[in-house]
């Protein structure tokens, strides 16, 4: 009896002291994001003084030309990063999900390489095979650069869906005279489409978020908002980049809701 009594007490200890690191792990991580959204309403120009309550730096961040020309370009590189990953990334997990290649573990481990390496290491990289191919700097190389580590979670949460796919709904269609087209069509692509949705909102966030492999291939007139804010933070930090960084923070935690929402919902 004392034996289990003890036992309780010691299981109720862990328990409180896991749920204490898991807080401080929060605090620690969030609290300087709390604390940059607050000073984006700072009415001083003064970073670390605060003056007061004021919307006017979201006034003049929206008022900002060159910052919306950085905004375009993440944009137009966002979204082709995004279709581009979701067709080849779809298409790799298909591949490797329904045929066993002699080196299929090895395309497994190539396929994780971009998402092991550093940025560092992937942004030079990049960078000097783009001059290899005598490839001028800018939109083009930058959307390159992120399909190269897009493809690779596109294709990773695909092939978490498909793991979870009951085959037999494919059999028992081809049973009834369906082709392979119609079968991918009406059953395959319906029961993978979330894995695809998330695989596509999660390569756009990282396209947005990125910024070393973006520094490094980006050239004249390519600017990003990720590479516009580190320009700004060079001439010292204002409201005004908190202001961006907060709208910046308030997209990617939509988006990555967006991607969890679709990745609980139970395949049908």
């Amino acid at each position: 009896m004392s034996q289990q009594f003890r036992q309780n007490n010691l299981d109720f200890g862990e328990g409180r002291g896991l749920k204490l690191t898991t807080i401080v792990g929060f605090l620690f991580l969030y609290i300087p994001i709390l604390i940059l959204m607050l000073y984006s309403f700072n009415a001083s120009r003064v970073a670390s003084h605060w003056g007061g309550w004021s919307i006017k730096w979201y006034i003049e961040m929206f008022q900002d030309r060159n910052l919306w020309a950085a905004v375009t370009n993440t944009l137009i590189i966002g979204i082709l990063n995004t279709v581009v990953s979701i067709i080849l990334g779809t298409l790799a997990a298909l591949g490797l999900h329904r045929f066993n290649y002699r080196f299929h573990q090895s395309l497994l481990l190539i396929l994780n390489m971009p998402i092991i390496v550093p940025d560092i290491i992937l942004g030079v990289s990049l960078l000097m095979f783009f001059v290899l191919l005598n490839l001028s700097l800018g939109i083009v190389s930058i959307t390159i650069a992120h399909i190269t580590f897009s493809i690779s979670f596109v294709t990773l949460i695909v092939l978490s869906k498909l793991a979870q796919f009951n085959k037999t709904l494919e059999d028992a269609a081809k049973d009834l005279g369906a082709n392979n087209w119609q079968v991918f069509w009406k059953i395959t692509f319906p029961n993978i489409l979330p894995g695809i949705t998330a695989g596509g909102l999660l390569a756009f966030t990282m396209s947005i978020d990125d910024f070393i492999v973006t520094y490094f291939t980006s050239g004249v007139g390519s600017t990003t908002l990720s590479v516009y804010i580190y320009s700004m933070v060079k001439r010292g930090i204002t409201p005004e980049i908190n202001a961006i960084s907060t709208l910046l923070v308030a997209i990617t935690i939509a988006l990555i809701f967006g991607i969890s929402h679709i990745q609980r919902k139970p395949q049908d």
